[in-house]
Formats: structure tokens, sequence, C-alpha cells
């Protein structure tokens, strides 16, 4: 067994979470950052760019959940539950298995987004400007969707290794190229045309693009702990029905995520483009919890799959515990530091008071439930390394039927967008408190250890031998 996987099985808990979440958090706060900046950029366009923007978004964050946390972790939880068994051809082979995955998804993407896109862009409130900015900056961005599902599947496979230090190198230095490269497109800046909007999402493309290069460069090199072979080997339906089983249900909860603050976003824009920007740019804090989790999420999903790999169940739990509360206080705490000054983070994308007021009043009311988010999103983490998402998915389909539930019915009492936040804040209480009581009564984890799936037929072997 390599020195890496031994380390995952053996080293202490909270040392070992900090090392590989550092980098991966690091990642996560440079993605995001991107993304802030972009936005920033946009805005000096207008608040019909911006709203476009808002009203992208949302889809934007859905392909990218599915592709990285649903897909990804299906993919991570695999290859580290092969490794942990220490069958490292087997690995090998089920990275290309990502490979053919990432390629076939990510044209279905745009085969749908492309067609479909500018009427959900307008049934969530987008008309003339704002509709037509959607629309391009989107035409971009999902024409090369494939390019999004294979930087994904190529990092889950290098994080289910263990290795969470080159996708950080990748991701910084792609940001310091992409900084740039996004306003001289939008704006025109030296030997390059002006390109409005479109610009932001070439330079989106553009990233991802060079960054799924680097990832296979890496991984068909030698130079990691797998061994794949540079032929495209003969391919069997076992394996990718394991990664799309978890990778399913984990999509499944993805989409519950986002359709709740799609949906939201069609209730924001009866009151006009400037509270969809207002509710855009609050509900964007709550997205940017979603990678700072994932920060902490991908490693504690590699341990855990790993330990149950080998056969340490009581390993898992308690990597599954400790990452949870850790990612609890902190989403908590920049929940609340947002309630108590809205304007320090609306501040930086406008100064329309309609804007203001909105996202303001979203993080006022939604902002101190965020711990709950955060906690419940950990344990989904730690659930996809087990191989086990059924709870997790309960808890998200819980989630969004008392979000949108109760906000319909905020809404038919006259309580405006006011009754709408309450109901998200409940939406992430019940999702925090099911996913609890799930890890607490032992339901999300199997009561004897999961083995990895066998490339051959796909099915769960046996763990590699139970260390009690």
């Amino acid at each position: 067994m390599d020195v890496r996987t031994r380390r995952l099985l053996t080293a202490p808990i909270v040392p070992t979470l900090a090392r590989m979440a550092v980098p991966n958090i690091l990642v996560m706060a440079v993605q995001t950052s991107v993304g802030l900046i972009e936005t920033y950029f946009v805005s000096m366009l207008g608040t019909d760019a911006l709203a476009g923007m808002a009203l992208v978004f949302p889809v934007v964050m859905l392909v990218q959940m599915l592709s990285a946390g649903g897909m990804g972790g299906a993919i991570q939880s695999a290859v580290s539950r092969t490794l942990g068994a220490d069958r490292q051809a087997e690995a090998g082979i089920l990275a290309w298995h990502a490979m053919v995955l990432g390629l076939g998804l990510g044209i279905a993407t745009s085969l749908v987004a492309l067609p479909f896109g500018p009427t959900l862009y307008a049934a969530m409130g987008g008309t003339g400007g704002s509709l037509r900015a959607a629309t391009t900056y989107a035409s971009i961005v999902f024409g090369g969707a494939v390019l999004i599902w294979l930087f994904n599947a190529l990092s889950a496979v290098i994080r289910g290794t263990g290795n969470m230090v080159l996708p950080a190198i990748v991701t910084c230095v792609g940001a310091v190229v992409l900084i740039p490269l996004s306003p001289a497109l939008i704006f025109g800046w030296g030997p390059f045309p002006e390109f409005g909007v479109a610009g932001g999402g070439v330079a989106f493309a553009a990233y991802y693009a060079a960054g799924s290069a680097v990832f296979a460069a890496y991984i068909w090199s030698g130079r990691s702990v797998l061994r794949p072979s540079r032929r495209l080997p003969a391919l069997s339906w076992g394996p990718s029905r394991e990664i799309l089983r978890i990778g399913v249900l984990s999509g499944i909860a993805s989409v519950t995520s986002n359709v709740t603050v799609i949906v939201a976003t069609g209730f924001a824009g009866a009151a006009g483009p400037a509270a969809v920007a207002g509710y855009g740019t609050g509900s964007r804090l709550e997205y940017l919890l979603v990678p700072l989790v994932f920060g902490l999420g991908s490693p504690i999903a590699a341990i855990v799959g790993t330990a149950l790999g080998a056969g340490d169940h009581a390993r898992a739990r308690q990597a599954a515990l400790t990452g949870a509360l850790i990612a609890g206080v902190l989403t908590e705490f920049i929940g609340l530091a947002a309630a108590l000054h809205p304007a320090a983070w609306l501040g930086l994308f406008g100064d329309d008071p309609a804007m203001l007021a909105t996202g303001s009043l979203y993080l006022r009311i939604v902002g101190p439930f965020y711990g709950f988010f955060g906690f419940g999103l950990a344990l989904y983490f730690a659930a996809q390394g087990a191989g086990r998402v059924g709870w997790p998915l309960a808890a998200s389909l819980l989630r969004m039927g008392v979000a949108l539930g109760g906000a319909w019915l905020a809404l038919a009492l006259g309580l405006g967008l006011a009754g709408t936040f309450i109901a998200m804040s409940a939406g992430f209480v019940t999702m925090g408190l099911v996913n609890a009581a799930a890890f607490a009564t032992g339901k999300m984890f199997p009561s004897e250890a999961l083995g990895p799936p066998s490339v051959t037929s796909g099915t769960l072997a046996p763990a590699a031998g139970v260390r009690r």
C-alpha cells in the first residue's frame, strides 16, 4: 500500500483533515474570488448585466454541484475505497471510466442547457436587457459544459488518492491568468476585442479547458498514485454503474438545493430586476458556503472512503463527526457576520437601494441558520465517501419541501419576501437535523464496513479486512 493511502488510514484525524483541507479550501477560496471579481467587472456594465449573471448563476452552480459534488464525489468515493482495499490497478481503470463519464455528461448538459435556458431565465424574472445578458453569458458557459465536467471528474480522481495539493496549484495558477483575462475580454483591454458580458464566459471556459489538460497529463504521466494505461482499456458497465448510483442520488440532492434558490429567485423577480440582483447577490454568499464545506468535505470523504475500504468503520465515523462539527462552526460564524453587517457584502456589488434592501433582508433572516447547512452538508460528503447517500438525499428533499412549501404559504398569506426567507431558514434547520439524526442513529453509515466497487462486476467487493 502506498504511503499516502496508509497515512489516510493511520494518521491522527484532526491534523490529517487540516493538512488536506488547507489546500482544498484554498482552491475553493480562489475559485470563489475569481467568480466574485468577474461579477464585480460585469456590474460595471449596469444593473441589467448584473441581473443577467444572477439569473444564470444558480444554473452554473447546479452544473458545478452535479459535476464536482455529485458525480465528482461518487468518483472520489470509488477511487478512495478501491485504494483503501489496496487495489491500485483497478483504481487506475476507474480513472478512464471517470473521463468517459465526464465527456458524456458534459455533452448532455450542453444539449439541455442551450435550447431550454432562455425559457428558464425568463421564468425566473429575466426581461429585456437582463434576459439578453443572461442568454449571451450562458451560451458561452454551457456551450463548453464538457470542460466543466472533465475538470471536476479528473480532479475527483486525484482527490480520491488523497492528493489535494495539485488541484490547489492548478486553481491558483489559473486564477493568476483568469483574473486579468476576464476584464480584458469584457472591456476590450489591450489586443483583445470588447465582448461585454460574453467575455466573462470566454475566460470561464478557457480556465476549465487548461485545468482539464493539466489534470489529464498528471494522471496519465505515471507520477500519481494511480497507474492507468495510456490506451483506453476495455471498459465495463459495472464501475460506471456504481459511480452513477452514488452520483445520481447525490446529484438529486444538489438539484434540490439549486431548485430552492432558483424558485426563490423567481419570487424575488416579481419585485423587479433590482430585487433579483439583490437576492442573487445575497444568496451568492450561501453558495460560497458550498465550496467552503467542500474544502473540508472532500478530505472527509477521502478518509471515510479509504477507511471503509480497509474495513475501519470506527475511524470513518470519527472523521465524519469531526469534520461536520468544524464545518458547522465555520459556516455559522460567516452567517452571523453577514446578518450583522449585510452592507459589507452587498456593497461590493452595487448601491442600488432596492438591491441592497432585498439582499439585506435575506442575510438578516437566513444568515443565522447557515451553521445547520454547513453541518448537514459535511455529513453529506461523509456519506458520499461511504457510498451511502440515501439519508442525505432525504434530508435535501425535506429541505426543499419545507423551504418552497413555506415560501408559497408565506406569499399566499401576504408575508412577502420576508416570509420566503423565513421558510428558507427552516429548510436549513430541517436539513441539518435530519442528517444529524441519521448519523447519530447509525443509519447513515452501513453497520459493516463497505468495500470498494469491483472493476469487473461493479458490485461491492468485501472489505479488505475489518479492524475492530
